[in-house]
């Protein structure tokens, strides 16, 4: 039964009418088309096929639409349509791609943001590593690991009998040179006395011109010899002074307030003089200002141009990881660690956990290129370690 009514053999004449020729090779350029022709073009086109596959399943009413639709187009707007689809794939206009502003629903657009992350410890700056500055045996420690001290307090007290009775001496040095000293001054006396007589009677002329010569070079060498004694006067004061600092150096005190971090003095043992005690495990013990801590921590060297004083993030401790807080750029390296590839940051801190200490192990995430028309957001939360830089958004 043949089923294809003349309805639809009038629509199968009009679209074979409206077939595309192949045409003559042209030298010439076709003429530019206005391009808003092209889209309606186009789009007429596949809503014909569309239509046109929905045939057997919707019948004649459809036909009819479709037909209503040829006949209220031009041919050229057909024509044209049927070339923009034949044309092939990719020859289009190149989409740069960019990345997409991420909407955060608050009317503005954030810009994207980067993680920086790094690893290092918490450091104490203010630290001091406390030597012995004379030989001496320790017969007494005062403070225990642990204690806070304050600047002038006794840590540790030494004894030195050389030191002792080297201040003796000098003692006795300057006691023998005040002596000295008056001696001079009395034998000055004399000779400023006599010289005075002789030129008197030298100017009667009842003295002779040898005795006023004479009388005139015992003065000067009375005078030479007080002030001689003067000299070692001074010098025993000074042995006095020296020996009395060695001596009262024997009682070690804190330089500096903080936390005693390491205690490495024993009663009864020998240490050596800050000269002779060149390492650091010679030392009598360490003071940390626990108050003033901050955390060094290394980023990777590509990082380094995305790095400034002033960068916000959030820093967790390996003793602590469930308590995050706040950390900020302070300093960066001068220098980047050729061995590792990486750049040292020093990074202060608020609100940290309670029981931070030096040397323990931190994990750092700074955010870069955070910004929004809108108010500022804080850094996410620690999930887990990370490395290197990522890029969100």
């Amino acid at each position: 039964m043949n089923t294809i009514s003349e309805h639809d053999r009038d629509l199968a004449a009009k679209l074979r009418s409206l077939s595309i020729e192949p045409a003559a090779f042209k030298t010439a350029l076709p003429e530019a088309l206005p391009r808003r022709r092209i889209i309606p073009g186009t789009m007429l086109l596949l809503a014909v096929a569309a239509s046109l596959a929905l045939v057997p399943f919707y019948g004649p009413p459809t036909m009819e639409r479709i037909d209503a639709v040829i006949a209220g187009s031009s041919g050229d707007q057909l024509a044209i349509a049927a070339h923009e689809a034949a044309a092939p794939a990719g020859r289009g206009a190149a989409v740069e791609g960019r990345r997409t502003p991420v909407n955060d629903g608050a009317n503005h657009t954030a810009l994207p943001t980067r993680e920086v992350t790094g690893s290092g410890y918490v450091v104490a700056p203010d630290t001091a590593v406390v030597f012995s500055k004379y030989e001496g045996r320790i017969v007494a420690v005062e403070v225990e690991e642990g204690d806070k001290v304050a600047v002038g307090q006794v840590l540790v007290r030494l004894d030195d009998a050389g030191a002792r009775f080297a201040l003796r001496g000098a003692e006795i040095s300057w006691r023998a040179a005040e002596l000295v000293l008056a001696a001079r001054n009395i034998a000055l006396a004399q000779a400023r006395s006599s010289l005075t007589r002789i030129e008197r009677l030298a100017g009667r002329d009842a003295m002779s011109a040898q005795a006023l010569e004479e009388a005139k070079t015992a003065f000067d060498t009375a005078e030479n010899g007080a002030e001689q004694a003067r000299q070692d006067l001074e010098k025993a004061r000074l042995d006095i002074d020296r020996a009395r600092e060695q001596v009262e150096a024997l009682v070690v005190t804190a330089p500096i307030s903080g936390t005693v971090t390491r205690l490495d003095a024993q009663v009864g043992s020998t240490v050596l003089s800050r000269e002779d005690s060149v390492r650091e495990d010679e030392s009598l013990l360490a003071i940390a200002d626990t108050a003033s801590l901050v955390i060094d921590a290394d980023v990777a060297e590509t990082n380094i141009a995305l790095m400034r004083p002033g960068l916000a993030g959030e820093a967790v401790l390996d003793g602590f990881p469930d308590q995050p807080f706040a950390v900020e750029v302070a300093k960066i390296a001068p220098v980047i660690s050729r061995e590792k590839g990486t750049a040292t940051l020093r990074l202060s801190f608020t609100s940290p956990p309670s029981g931070i200490r030096p040397a323990m192990a931190a994990r750092i995430r700074l955010v870069v290129g955070e910004g929004s028309a809108g108010p500022h957001h804080p850094p996410p939360s620690f999930e887990a370690p990370a490395v290197g830089l990522r890029t969100s958004g």
